[in-house]
């Protein structure tokens, strides 16, 4: 069975607080590499059948308009993995 993973992301041009704690926390035990953490959201759709693109367009709906909060996140990819 075909998954359709989403994800969704806080818009870049604001503050992320839990990546920032998550950096910080790298930082504290000593990782000097890493600049910045963003965290995100995952969304796994188990789907019977075959993934067409009107089933794609249904997700891409349920993405903008149930997943994400289009004021302060963006929908950044809708992938199927096979």
């Amino acid at each position: 069975m075909p998954t359709i993973v989403v994800e969704v992301m806080p818009k870049a041009v604001l503050l992320d607080p839990q990546g920032k704690a998550v950096t910080g926390a790298l930082h504290r035990l000593g990782n000097t590499t890493v600049s910045e953490v963003r965290i995100g959201k995952r969304f796994e759709l188990t789907v019977d059948g075959e993934v067409t693109d009107a089933l794609l367009a249904e997700v891409q709906t349920y993405a903008d308009e149930m997943f994400s909060n289009s004021v302060i996140e963006d929908v950044v990819s809708i992938t199927v993995v096979p």
